[in-house]
């Protein structure tokens, strides 16, 4: 009996063992939820994997991140969020679904205005807000600021994708950071009384309408410039990218509105050192030159190399409003668009 026992009690442990291997080889992974295309995120993922030996899963998640997240709860997988926009990342702030983590590699690496307070998320690329113009119809210095879109001399003559884009929305918080909520309702009124077209498609869809004649100018994020400048698949689109100028808006005052792609420690992480080694990792020199190269982004990192595309679009003055001070204006700037009606 007492050897039945102690057999017993070798096998469960054994068991025990095994489990906690299997627990500590799970732990040992990272898993993402990202809304950045696998094509761009894989070179980067793979390079750490590389360097440190640490796997990482990534699920893609074009919508809904957020009502995933919610639904979960304290049993999600994901250890870290990857989102395209200040916006997106904010919401999940609000929804108490991220948790700090502070880091001094990642505080030496991503400038303050471009990370938050109490560390919820961290920037890792910047894009510029930018103007389209067409390089015959809009004369040098007819657009030089977003101010100058809603003024009568553009109507008639402006293209711009949906008010309630991420992107858009991002803008106007901007403006209500910067000018007041009653200034920026003011210029939203006049931005969409000088829209040629319901505002539909994407940023280059807007460059497109440029190229064809439909418009004059178009708002869009520099990185869509690099990416038609370079289109061997659609090649179509090199010659809408020559057909425009791009202008960095107010240059002469504030300076151009720029937006980040962010990176967050879940709050039901389980390998939340994991998740902050591959932030720092994503920060770094090595990750940045394949976030430059591959899609035409400002690095996070002082100093980091920029693509010679993005570097022939010459130097610029941005913006430094800490993005949480904008992002905490997106739902007025919501409101704002839906008292104007802008997409109707």
């Amino acid at each position: 009996m007492k050897l039945k026992i102690t057999l017993a009690s070798m096998i469960i442990g054994a068991a025990s063992a095994m489990a906690a291997t299997a627990s500590g080889a799970a732990a040992a992974e990272v898993n993402i939820y990202s809304e950045r295309q696998p094509y761009l995120m894989k070179p980067l993922l793979d390079a750490f994997t590389h360097k440190t030996g640490v796997k990482v899963n990534m699920v893609y998640i074009t919508k809904g991140m957020l009502e995933r997240l919610k639904a979960e709860a304290a049993n999600s997988p994901a250890d870290l969020v990857l989102t395209s926009d200040i916006g997106n990342i904010h919401n999940l702030v609000a929804a108490g679904l991220l948790q700090p983590s502070q880091s001094k590699v990642l505080e030496s690496n991503v400038p303050a205005q471009f990370r938050h307070p109490q560390g919820l998320w961290y920037g890792l690329t910047t894009r510029a807000r930018v103007i389209f113009a067409h390089k015959k119809r809009v004369k040098p210095g007819e657009v030089a600021t977003y101010e100058d879109l809603a003024k009568p001399h553009m109507k008639g003559r402006v293209c711009i994708r949906s008010g309630k884009h991420a992107y858009n929305v991002s803008l106007l918080a901007w403006m209500i950071a910067r000018k007041g909520e009653a200034a920026a309702e003011t210029w939203a009124q006049g931005l969409k009384a000088n829209l040629v077209r319901k505002p539909q498609g994407n940023d280059r869809a807007q460059v497109k309408a440029v190229y064809q004649g439909e418009c004059d100018v178009a708002l869009g994020n520099t990185y869509y410039m690099g990416k038609m400048m370079t289109n061997e698949k659609n090649p179509e689109q090199k010659k809408w990218a020559a057909s425009v100028n791009l202008i960095f808006p107010n240059q002469k005052d504030s300076g151009t509105h720029v937006n980040i792609s962010g990176a967050g420690i879940t709050s039901s992480a389980k390998n939340k050192a994991g998740a902050v080694k591959l932030v720092e990792f994503l920060s770094g020199d090595a990750a940045q030159k394949i976030y430059a190269e591959d899609n035409f982004e400002y690095p996070i990192k002082a100093g980091a190399k920029l693509h010679p595309t993005v570097a022939g679009w010459g130097n610029f003055k941005a913006d430094d409003t800490f993005l949480f001070k904008i992002a905490e204006n997106r739902a007025k700037a919501t409101r704002i668009m839906d008292k104007v009606r802008f997409n109707n």
